[in-house]
Formats: structure tokens, C-alpha cells, sequence
């Protein structure tokens, strides 16, 4: 699945949870820092610094064929380019591996053998699908998300707060903070709210000064 959105919504914390709650590990992959195919899928061995991808790497040493695999910010990766001008992207090398027939026999390009990748669980996350090529829409059309209201905001403030165990005072500090942001036209985003959180259980938890 393709979760498109703002960003600061949690749908990457919502992937780790996905992995957490079905008992499988999880891979997250960074496309803005790792934006060629390399880490992810592996080089082939001519290479000088020939290594196994991540992916494979990940099912090899957990023996689980279905672990989830988190691409944060894919639109953002970028591409990487050969002496000889051969290009190689994190979309394309993506684009196998989310086809159902091409993923039961997908070639390692280290090991040189075929895998069968048809379980793995992919979460990709993006701000803007509309920067992403069409045969990856193609193959994982994106689902809509948008920025929770104030209420989202304050609801989850106080469900989160009592989780933590903290005061009434420290929660409705909390939402009011968020209630005057939206008042001055600027409405928090789920990161901030968390922030926030942090910082009124920090102060709860500060030892006294004597």
C-alpha cells in the first residue's frame, strides 16, 4: 500500500505498529537518505563494494519471508548514476517486487538466484504521489490521508497522556497548547503534539530541587 499524505500524520508510525501487532520485523527504508537501489535490493558482485540488500539480508538472518518493509518518503529518492551512465533508482527496483507474478521469482542481483518475495508486507509512505512514475501507481495506488482536525489533535493528546500517566493539569496544558496554535492559524501536526507530550512528561517526572 501507498499511504499519501501530510506530512507528521504518523503513517510511518503506523507501518512499525502494523509490524509490532502482526509479530513480523520490519525494515525502514529511507528513501531521502538512501535514495539508490543499492541498499535496499544489493549490488552485483563485479562490483568493488559488492553487498546483499537489506531486504535480503533482513529474511535470511530472521527466517521470516514476510517481513514489513517501510520506503518513508519515497517520491523524495533520487537516483544513482554509473561511470559507464547506467542509472540506478529506488522506484524501478521497486517496480518487481510489488508485481505479484515478477516477485515470486525475483533475482537477487548478489546472490544470483531467485527469490520468491511474494510475502513481503510493503508500506510506502509519501507527501505528494503526484511526483512518483506512473507504473509504481500502477502497481500501488496511493490511499489519501489527511491532516487530523483539532479534535483528532485533542483527542489523541488526552488518550496518549493518560497512557503516559500524566496529571489533568498536564494534559489540558497540553490540548490548550494545541487549541492556540489553531487559533492563530497554524494547527500542530501529530510530531508536535508528541513533542509536546514529552515535554510536559519530562517536567512531571523532574526530580524536585531541595
Amino acid at each position: 500500500m501507498l499511504l499519501d499524505g501530510p506530512p507528521g500524520i504518523g503513517k510511518s508510525r503506523w507501518a512499525r505498529r502494523l509490524a509490532r501487532l502482526i509479530g513480523v520485523p520490519d525494515l525502514i527504508f529511507e528513501a531521502t537518505t538512501e535514495n539508490a537501489s543499492f541498499g535496499l535490493v544489493g549490488s552485483q558482485r563485479g562490483w568493488g563494494n559488492a553487498v546483499p540488500g537489506r531486504l535480503v539480508n533482513l529474511i535470511l538472518t530472521r527466517l521470516v519471508a514476510n517481513p514489513v518493509v517501510v520506503i518513508d518518503e519515497v517520491e523524495k529518492a533520487g537516483e544513482a548514476r554509473s561511470h559507464q551512465g547506467r542509472t540506478f533508482t529506488l522506484t524501478d527496483a521497486l517496480l518487481p517486487l510489488l508485481e505479484p507474478l515478477s516477485a515470486r521469482r525475483w533475482s537477487c542481483p548478489y546472490f544470483e538466484v531467485a527469490f520468491d518475495m511474494s510475502w513481503v508486507i510493503w508500506v510506502l509512505t509519501c507527501n505528494d504521489w503526484r511526483r512518483l512514475p506512473e507504473p509504481l501507481i500502477s502497481r500501488c495506488p496511493a490511499i489519501r490521508l489527511e491532516s487530523p482536525s483539532r479534535d483528532h489533535l485533542e483527542a489523541f493528546a488526552r488518550r496518549e497522556g493518560a497512557r503516559r500517566d500524566l496529571s489533568d493539569a498536564a494534559i489540558d496544558a497540553v490540548c490548550t497548547a494545541i487549541l492556540w496554535a489553531t487559533v492563530r492559524g497554524h494547527r500542530p501536526d501529530l510530531r508536535a503534539v508528541v513533542r509536546m507530550l514529552d515535554r510536559a512528561e519530562g517536567l512531571e517526572r523532574k526530580p524536585p530541587l531541595q
